[in-house]
Order: structure tokens, then sequence, then C-alpha cells
């Protein structure tokens, strides 16, 4: 009997000091900011996707006239460096079109379309493939995307400097109230990545901005400009 109270003691006097704890816990003030950073990169590769249309009453026909804009394009982006493993077929569709469709009257020919990605590794060249390729016959460019082969360094250098923007910023703020901050209690992070290119913009709410250096050609009709790549960070630190 004896043993089962002394058992039973020892339990509430842990529940107790676990309760004294948590209490103590929470009553440790504290403050919680939020730190945000973006990095401006130079591009250093570029997708581009392009395609064609053509029709004829002989599906054969149709694929040839196909065919021979594409090779033209092919060729072209290969003298501007492109390599056989960065040309890659988006997409190929080879359909007959009536004018009307729902009853199949009024047949039109047969239609092929298709669609290519190259991946060049000097931006600088975009405009001049974009140029050869619709001297090639290409009817459409559908998509340019810029890259940035370090991405996942840059994203660290965006994510570090936001951290320190978040113990700058709560510095601050604690030392207004003529307090002090301790230990980083707890910290999350938030939206992490790229925003695209083009014209540099800033957001209203980054704490902090930085440029990475890169090369960059003569101003043409296309600019390049820079990719920003962002971190958030919440942190809350002790308040002394």
């Amino acid at each position: 009997m004896k043993t089962k109270l002394v058992v039973a003691a020892g339990i509430m006097v842990m529940l107790c000091a676990g309760a004294g704890w948590a209490e103590a816990e929470a009553e440790q003030p504290r403050i919680t900011v939020n730190g945000e950073a973006v990095v401006y990169a130079q591009p250093d590769k570029v997708t581009v996707n392009f395609g064609v249309e053509t029709w004829d009453n002989s599906i054969a026909i149709a694929k040839k006239k196909n065919n021979e804009v594409m090779s033209r394009a092919v060729a072209a982006a290969k003298k501007l460096g492109v390599e056989n493993k960065e040309i890659q077929t988006d997409y190929l569709t080879i359909e007959p079109r009536y004018k009307n469709d729902y009853q199949k009257k009024n047949f039109l020919g047969y239609f092929v379309s298709n669609t290519m990605a190259v991946t060049i590794a000097d931006p600088g060249k975009l405009e001049k493939l974009v140029e050869k390729l619709l001297e090639a016959g290409i009817e459409n460019i559908g998509g340019i995307d810029f890259q940035v082969s370090e991405y996942k360094k840059y994203r660290e250098q965006a994510r570090e400097m936001a951290l320190k923007a978040a113990q700058e910023k709560a510095e601050k703020m604690a030392a207004v109230l003529n307090r002090g901050i301790g230990a980083a209690m707890q910290i999350s992070e938030g939206y992490s990545g790229w925003s695209g290119w083009g014209s540099r913009r800033q957001a209203m709410t980054q704490n902090v901005a930085q440029e990475v250096p890169g090369g960059g050609g003569e101003p043409g009709t296309i600019a390049l400009g820079k990719i920003s790549i962002r971190a958030s960070v919440s942190v809350t630190f002790e308040l002394k």
C-alpha cells in the first residue's frame, strides 16, 4: 500500500512540474516577425516553344509541308549552337477538318500541327533565334522561358537574407519598447520561388533586395531582364 502511495505521489509531482514548465513557457514574452528577401539573377539559358500548322487535301502532302518547315527551323537552331539533346517535340496532331464538324460535311483538308521546344545556353542569341525561326516558316512562338542554372544557390542566398531581415526587424521593434531579443524559438518558411523575368520589379512588402551580377548583351528588341528569386520566413524570438 505504501508503495502505491509513493508512486501516486511521484506521478502527481511530475504532473505538477510539467504543468509548471508549460505555464512558464506560455508566459515567456516573445515577438514574431516576418522577413522577406529577393535576389535578382541574370538568366543563363532560355527555352523557346515554336510551331507551325500546315494543311492539304492529301495527308501525305500536309505532313511533308510541316516536316519541311520544322526541318528548316531545327537546322537554324543548330547553327546557333543548340544541341540535339536540347531539341524536343512538344506535341504533334493530325486531324481532318470540315466546315460542318458535327455532320462531317464540306471537307477542308488534313491539318498537321507540330510544336517543338529548344533550349539555348546563350540567352544573348534569343533574338537571332526568333528571327531565324520566323524566316524558316514558323508561324507561332508560344512561350519563352528564361531560367537560371544555379537556382538552388540563389534561393538559399535569398532565404539567408530573409532570416537576417527578420532578426533586424525584431531587434528594431523591440528596441523601440526598450526591450531586446533572445534566441529564436520557432522558424517557419513561407513562399520561396522565382517570379519570372522582365523589367525589375519589387514587392512593397519585401525587406531586402540584392542583385547578382551577370553578363548581358547589347540591348535589342528582346530585353532579357532579371529573374527575381524570393524567400520569406516567419521567426519567433524571445523578448527580453
